[in-house]
């Protein structure tokens, strides 16, 4: 339930950015158009011809390998809706068909930039590589994803007869456009199923070939053990064949170990910092836009912290669950990460000690408060184990730290510390 909560307060604390991109995925990794591709097409899924380039030369070289009159450039961001997006420097759209002489031009004013989507929001995302592909010959357009489903409690594969555009679009014009099929996970997709695709996406050309397209991009989904895989468009070019034109593959985070390939290739300059920070000290951490920094044990009661600030009129900045084991060091990497954020004005501590002992807490606390040289006000709420001996680490410590009895009064001190 964590995601849902999030979305409420991300609603509450932000009117500047659409939800989704304050909220970051929790299990997923995700990979750049021209990974997804490459890992496609070993296992037997029919991708268009397309060259990565990090650099202008790199892409007039792809440009000229692929020897065509025109190909298309393409962003690399991880967000959606690139080709209607716009760079910070002015330049409309992350995706172009061009002439093959324009490649040097393009490749000049898109590496290096910033492209701002409705995903992305104002902030946008850097853009380090373009992909340089072939331009197909394309006469339809699909629609097709896997995911997990949790009503019946396997992969689902949902098929549309028409696609490009965001399936969310598709949904609310044409509903009855769009099939789903639960896949039983112990067997997989039985031949009945795979008809029953290649019959909704409405394929023209060779519908066995279809079948093996789809069981093909089934199969990805189990063996690199991804959350998500989404073909849009899932084309058919003018002699019938099916071709993964656009995709995006999400990867369980949990399978790391025995994918350790595909998780090598996570490009961090396209996620937030302060998570990347978070993840390499075992921290949950969640940006929002707020200005309370928020360091709390436990997702539950994180969540309800940041409930409480809101109904005080505050407004929550950040997620962040220390965990029940965290260490004085991973303490002050906590108060590291939420003091990078320049938003925040304050910060609430609020600890229900169990495994994790409040004293601990209290340490990390005064340690991070005097090497950081903290400026902004702390409100401490400690409770459970060890809770007087952590009091007693805070009294002591001389440092001008605000104690709270409860959350009620920790969530109003917090408000009014930056009113």
């Amino acid at each position: 339930m964590l995601l849902p909560t999030l979305a409420r307060t991300c609603r509450t604390v932000s009117r500047r950015l659409p939800c989704a991109s304050s909220v970051g995925s929790v299990r997923r990794l995700n990979l750049h158009e021209y990974q997804s591709a490459q890992i496609m097409k070993s296992c037997g899924v029919n991708v268009p011809l397309g060259i990565p380039a990090h650099t202008v030369e790199e892409a007039v070289a792809a440009a000229k390998s692929i020897g065509d009159d025109q190909v298309v450039i393409k962003a690399q961001i991880l967000a959606g809706g690139r080709g209607l997006g716009i760079f910070t420097s002015g330049l409309e759209g992350g995706v172009h068909i061009i002439d093959s002489d324009k490649v040097e031009e393009y490749a000049s004013k898109m590496l290096g930039g910033t492209l701002m989507t409705k995903q992305t929001g104002p902030t946008g995302k850097p853009v380090n590589t373009v992909l340089i592909a072939k331009k197909m010959n394309l006469v339809k357009e699909f629609y097709f994803s896997i995911l997990l489903d949790r009503a019946s409690g396997g992969p689902v594969m949902i098929a549309c007869s028409e696609g490009g555009t965001s399936i969310e679009d598709l949904a609310h014009k044409s509903p009855e456009k769009i099939i789903k099929v639960p896949v039983d996970i112990r067997t997989g997709p039985s031949q009945e199923d795979l008809d029953k695709v290649v019959e909704g996406l409405g394929v023209s050309g060779d519908k066995t070939a279809a079948a093996h397209q789809i069981k093909a991009l089934y199969n990805l989904f189990v063996e690199k053990d991804c959350t998500m895989v989404e073909v849009n468009p899932l084309a058919e070019d003018s002699e019938g064949n099916l071709i993964a034109a656009d995709a995006k593959i999400g990867f369980d985070d949990n399978s790391a170990f025995r994918q350790k390939d595909i998780h090598n290739q996570r490009d961090y300059s396209q996620e937030d910092p302060r998570e990347v920070a978070a993840s390499k000290w075992d921290l949950n951490y969640i940006g929002l836009h707020g200005d309370i920094g928020c360091m709390v044990n436990g997702a539950g009661l994180a969540m309800g912290t940041m409930d409480i600030i809101s109904l005080k009129g505050g407004t929550p900045a950040n997620f962040l669950d220390v965990g029940g084991s965290a260490n004085v060091d991973q303490i002050k990497a906590a108060f590291e990460i939420i003091t990078a954020d320049p938003e925040v004005k304050a910060i609430l501590v609020n600890i229900f000690g169990g495994i994790m002992k409040c004293d601990i807490i209290a340490e990390g606390i005064v340690q991070a408060s005097r090497d950081l040289e903290l400026k902004v006000p702390v409100v401490v709420r400690l409770e459970g184990t060890n809770v007087e001996k952590g009091q007693q680490i805070l009294k002591d410590s001389g440092l001008d730290l605000i104690s709270a009895s409860d959350l009620d009064d920790a969530a109003e001190k917090a408000v009014a510390a930056i009113a």
